[in-house]
């Protein structure tokens, strides 16, 4: 298996300090963001689930218990 060493050469740019901790700082907020969003996404949708189940919950105590029936002592 050859190996190919390749070599990119870029300028020397200096990167101001400032810079770096102004992209880590944009980063962080922007994370933040997408992990609050997410957050209340999922709050949404367990209130409306759990809705939904107390709906149903109260549906299923009107119903007739047949299991009951079969519980039953003579």
């Amino acid at each position: 298996m050859p190996i190919h060493n390749h070599r990119w050469f870029f300028p020397a740019v200096q990167i101001e300090p400032e810079l770096l901790e102004i992209y880590r700082s944009t980063h962080q907020f922007y994370q933040e963001v997408q992990s609050r969003e997410a957050h209340d996404r999922y709050c949404e949708w367990y209130a409306a689930a759990s809705e939904q189940h107390r709906r149903e919950l109260d549906r299923m105590r009107g119903d007739v218990n047949v299991f009951g029936w079969f519980r039953r002592r003579s």
